[in-house]
């Protein structure tokens, strides 16, 4: 992993002014881990590692989120940092890209949540999921209008949903997230 990538993380994470009291409290938990290195950004930290996740929003303010195929979920996009990475900003774009396969997607730089949660994931050589811990920063990702998106392998479903009609089972951390990305697009 790039150290161009750890040190965003850090310069990110000591810079941003919270959204909420939990946000704040993932926000410190994630510094902690970080003081770990470079290797804080990578899956082989056994102690957990940072990720990227993107919420998805149009310009009406709904929001794209996708079932997660493993976990049976919905939520935001997002997942693993890459050695290609120069930022967190920009891992979340991508991962946004891939998993809705929507061209021209924009991403704010500043993000709007953390949140820490485990989970089982495998390694990046297909090994079998292990149990972790994700230190998930999440940013928005603007839509472009009339986009349309492209469910990916690690999707059993995408949707456009209202956050007053969000769907079921619903990945915790998720809701908390909308309020302060609807702020910045509406």
């Amino acid at each position: 992993m790039s150290d161009a990538l750890y040190h965003d993380a850090v310069r990110v994470l000591t810079g941003w002014t919270a959204t909420s009291d939990e946000a704040d409290l993932a926000r410190k938990r994630t510094l902690e881990l970080l003081a770990d290195g470079p290797v804080a950004m990578t899956r082989a930290h056994r102690a957990g590692h940072v990720t990227a996740s993107a919420l998805v929003v149009d310009a009406a303010g709904r929001v794209l989120l996708c079932l997660h195929g493993r976990l049976g979920m919905w939520m935001q996009l997002g997942g693993h940092c890459e050695a290609g990475d120069g930022t967190l900003a920009l891992a979340a774009l991508r991962e946004a890209t891939e998993e809705s396969g929507i061209p021209g997607l924009i991403v704010d730089p500043e993000p709007i949540d953390v949140d820490v949660h485990e989970v089982r994931c495998g390694a990046a050589d297909g090994a079998p999921a292990e149990p972790s811990v994700h230190f998930d920063v999440r940013f928005l990702v603007r839509s472009p209008a009339g986009a349309t998106e492209q469910i990916s392998e690690e999707s059993s479903d995408l949707g456009w949903f209202t956050p007053d009609a969000l769907p079921s089972p619903l990945a915790s951390g998720t809701v908390r997230q909308i309020a302060p990305a609807l702020a910045r697009v509406l």
